[in-house]
């Protein structure tokens, strides 16, 4: 972690792992050399030898991660799947796992069709506060959260489930997805949180031109575990897509509270529009978390993300996506610009349908991710496309 005279995040997010090279370069060069130099053998010049084991990009990336989360330790991977994948395969063959229900899609395939063939079992719960106690077994090493729920944005007392789980066995790993929050509106970690993950993809990157994970942690044992599998296994990001990563944490700060921001009015329009049948919103009064989400969220801001059930089904779902002329209608989010889509048949089509409808996500649910265009423009645009 790079230690700053400072803890305002804005100063952290442009100082943090950004190192002053031999040339006196102010932004760092990128560095594609895939080996180093050594004076005599094993012994090289500087900290590297070669870049699946570590790259000068990498390593700046990883240390400005692990400085906004309020963390010692940071870790990046070529995408965010594969920072689960790393994380997954530290287990124990044997393992047992539990994952809250309203999950990525991306995550649940992992647990239910990857991660059972090396011999861990996973556990989904939609009530993992009071389930807990019951589904802690002997052989239980890890619960995965999703605070807020990808798409249905339900929010977790990530410190309540830390000391349920250290009461029932203090060895099992607590782990977070910040994806849809990023570093700059909660830290996990500061709740007791094992480890944080992000697809580094969306809110941190930007600007919808990386793919790339990362973690952090406070641990030595696991930061040591999850760095050696990061090397055996070689799921690292490029030199390039580390640096840009990087260039676009810089405006992190600025970009999350701008979609925050416009996503409260949107979210607020949405909840009273005769077409709409509910809206998932952390920033909502109404929302059945707010008070946690006072607690965990910097400012209590909601997020850049909101889901909503729209009237006429699947039908008016798929007519909704099609007339926005500002939201784009991809899969992803986490960007300057604004994108929709219908998770019941995108990014959680591979859920069966009656595990992702106990869950919230029906056929008439649209996911937006709000951008950092002008709300005013946003908001006439889902007033149109409405209509």
């Amino acid at each position: 972690m790079t230690v700053l005279p400072t803890d305002k995040f804005a100063t952290k997010a442009i100082h943090a792992g950004a190192h002053i090279d031999v040339h006196g370069s102010v932004i760092e060069p990128i560095s594609l050399s895939t080996t180093f130099k050594q004076s005599a053998p094993s012994q090289p010049i500087g900290i590297y030898e070669y870049s699946r084991s570590q790259n000068p990009n990498r390593k700046n990336l990883e240390e400005a991660i692990a400085t906004l989360e309020n963390g010692k330790y940071g870790l990046a991977f070529s995408s965010g799947s594969a920072t689960t994948a790393v994380i997954l395969q530290s287990l124990p063959q044997g393992s047992h796992s539990i994952s809250i229900g309203d999950v990525y899609g991306g995550t649940h395939r992992y647990f239910t069709k990857v991660a059972n063939a090396h011999g861990v079992e996973s556990t989904f719960s939609n009530n993992l506060i009071e389930e807990l106690p019951t589904l802690v077994k002997p052989n239980t090493r890890l619960v995965w959260i999703e605070s807020p729920t990808n798409p249905t944005l339900k929010v977790t007392d990530i410190q309540l489930v830390v000391d349920t789980v250290k009461k029932l066995n203090k060895d099992i790993l607590v782990v977070v997805d910040n994806t849809f929050l990023s570093p700059y509106l909660s830290n996990p970690l500061n709740f007791g949180a094992d480890i944080v993950v992000h697809s580094a993809t969306k809110y941190i990157n930007g600007h919808s031109d990386v793919v790339l994970g990362v973690l952090a942690t406070n641990s030595k044992e696991i930061y040591e575990r999850l760095q050696f599998l990061q090397n055996a296994i070689g799921a690292i990001p490029s030199p390039f897509d580390a640096w840009l990563a990087h260039r676009g944490l810089k405006t992190l700060h600025l970009r999350v509270r701008q979609a925050s921001l416009s996503a409260q009015k949107i979210a607020e329009f949405l909840a009273q529009d005769p077409n709409v049948i509910a809206v998932n919103y952390p920033g909502l009064e109404s929302h059945p978390n707010r008070d946690i989400v006072k607690k965990q969220h910097r400012d209590g801001l909601g997020g850049g993300m909101i889901s909503f059930r729209i009237k006429g089904g699947a039908e008016g779902a798929s007519k909704f996506t099609q007339k926005t002329r500002l939201f784009t209608l991809a899969e992803s989010l986490g960007g300057i610009e604004s994108l929709l889509e219908v998770p019941a048949v995108m990014t959680h089509g591979g859920i069966p349908k009656e595990a992702r409808e106990a869950t919230g996500v029906y056929d008439d649910l649209v996911r937006l991710s709000v951008g950092i265009e002008d709300v005013d423009d946003l908001l006439a645009d889902v007033k149109q496309a409405l209509n």
